[in-house]
């Protein structure tokens, strides 16, 4: 899992900007030639859609990354802030335009993607696509989708925040964020050497692991580490955290409750490893972030995002809630529905 390539779109030369780091990524997770194909037309399409309809200030693309259970995929973000789509099934519909073009944009995303959904309010829109490796093994069954977002702070190229994920088919989902002490290429190292002790022992628990990082990690400069696991059949989640990563468990009610982190630093100064317990149900939604995200949002304020994607929801809130001086990384595990899109 790597960290997002974060675009501004500010003009028509950002479109081939975003069609060349799409192909990048599509060539490290080793999709397809057809695959890569299929990103690199989403992309283009996405960027071209916002030249046209988005204010130039505030128009980005996130591009990214990952293999989780041997699947490669490609992300693609479209984040744009007001004033939103008036009817996103209009939008959706091949010849349908609001700027006098054939309108093909964004029912060719749709078709290209393997998922597509969004969110579109007045305060603006946000768009993810998937473009997944036709020629991986055959994913997971866990009953729940997982996505991240993750941006280096501004001038940096190397990312202090890292993640994981680990599903074992429909028993069990293990992640974690590390969030390496400031920014740069020293953050960064801390939150590597972190995510060589989950990769090498993803299925231990979760006290386990946070004691196995803190002896590993201690000659860097330390991170803030959050793991949850989520048991399917005993309906859990247990939660171990060090430091101001932040947790939200949310409810199919609305109701949330904040999951409870020890003060310290791993690899250097940790006092306690405690184990918590919550209740997870087929309707919980779970957001972990680092604190480069504030914690003064809520899910509330958006009517109909707790049901989108957690790539849409973790993208609404990289919008509003981004503290633009440090590394920012949200994670969002979500019920698998149908897309919208």
């Amino acid at each position: 899992m790597t960290c997002h390539t974060l675009i501004p779109i500010a003009d028509s030369s950002s479109i081939g900007e975003a069609r060349r780091a799409t192909i990048g990524l599509a060539a490290a997770v080793k999709l397809t030639d057809t695959d890569a194909g299929r990103a690199s037309l989403v992309a283009t399409e996405i960027a071209t859609n916002l030249v046209r309809h988005a204010n130039p200030t505030d128009a980005r693309m996130l591009i990214g990354s990952s293999v989780i259970d041997g699947v490669g995929s490609i992300e693609i973000i479209s984040i744009d802030i007001g004033p939103g789509m008036l009817d996103v099934a209009r939008c959706f519909t091949d010849g349908y335009s609001t700027a006098g073009t054939p309108g093909n944009g964004l029912g060719a995303v749709r078709r290209l993607s393997d998922t597509c959904d969004l969110f579109s309010s007045s305060t603006g829109t946000v768009i993810s696509c998937t473009i997944v490796s036709a020629q991986s093994p055959p994913r997971s069954q866990f009953p729940h989708r997982i996505s991240a977002l993750s941006v280096p702070a501004p001038y940096e190229t190397a990312c202090g925040d890292a993640w994981r994920a680990f599903r074992s088919d429909r028993d069990f989902v293990s992640l974690m964020i590390a969030d390496g002490l400031g920014h740069g290429p020293l953050a960064a190292e801390a939150s590597a050497a972190a995510c060589k002790v989950f990769d090498e022992n993803p299925a231990a628990a979760p006290a386990v692991l946070l004691d196995k990082m803190h002896a590993a990690i201690s000659g860097t400069r330390g991170a803030a580490i959050a793991i949850a696991r989520i048991d399917i059949a005993a309906e859990k989640l247990t939660y171990v955290g060090v430091g101001n990563i932040a947790g939200t468990l949310l409810a199919a009610d609305g109701s949330s409750r904040g999951l409870f982190s020890h003060n310290g630093t791993v690899g250097h100064t940790v006092r306690k490893i405690q184990t918590f317990e919550y209740p997870w149900s087929p309707a919980s939604l779970l957001v972990l972030h680092s604190d480069g995200l504030q914690t003064r949002w809520d899910l509330g304020k958006y009517p109909g995002l707790s049901r989108r994607h957690p790539a849409v929801i973790a993208g609404v809130l990289l919008r509003d809630f981004r503290r633009d001086r440090d590394d920012s990384t949200v994670l969002v595990v979500g019920p698998a529905q149908n897309d919208a899109a």
